[in-house]
């Protein structure tokens, strides 16, 4: 499925770090980058590059996820691919989306672009992204990510109870935009539905 299933370095039980709080977004990026750093994967440098590209372009991709990456110049600091697995709870504020896990890539090479779409993947189920959020587990993370959960396709995954989660921060349900044709009169405007 993924270079998660053919290499079990790519993430280890150590990468995964679970019950965390950060003080916003940049704390959470830099909390991603230590890990990185702290299991070998990247220098410190590469820490800052994270930072940057949270910058340039969001690394938000729903459901309360988010995935910190260095940018294109800072494959110099990458020593090896891997992931880190990095769970807020009570939820950071990601310019408005509200996210509980952070999915932080250093790849060398254009391994990243594997990891991004078996992370696409996994999000495209919500009740495995949900499992996600809320795993209470460092083995239940691996097995998401893995695809190996050892459960059958109906069998339901147990979601830890009583955990807390990301404050929900609903998007509006309509948009309000003036149109550029026809002319609308002065001072009014058009509400487009989602």
């Amino acid at each position: 499925m993924s270079d998660l299933s053919a290499d079990a370095e790519v993430l280890s039980p150590e990468a995964i770090r679970l019950g965390l709080t950060a003080a916003g977004k940049r704390d959470a990026i830099v909390q991603c980058g230590q890990a990185l750093v702290e299991i070998g994967a990247v220098t410190h440098e590469y820490i800052e590059s994270m930072c940057e590209r949270e910058n340039g372009v969001s690394t938000f991709v729903g459901r309360g996820v988010s995935i910190p990456h260095g940018t294109e110049s800072a494959r110099q600091y990458v020593r090896r691919t891997a992931l880190a697995v990095l769970q807020f709870p009570a939820g950071v504020d990601w310019a408005g989306d509200p996210v509980s896990v952070c999915v932080a890539i250093a790849a060398d090479g254009d391994k990243h672009v594997g990891l991004m779409s078996m992370l696409a993947q996994l999000l495209l189920d919500e009740r495995r992204a949900e499992e996600l959020c809320t795993a209470d587990d460092p083995q239940v993370v691996l097995d998401l990510l893995r695809g190996d959960s050892g459960r059958g396709a109906d069998e339901p995954r147990p979601i830890a109870p009583n955990r807390p989660t990301a404050p929900t921060m609903r998007r509006p349900t309509s948009v309000r935009a003036r149109l550029g044709y026809p002319p609308a009169p002065r001072g009014s405007s058009a509400t487009l539905r989602k």
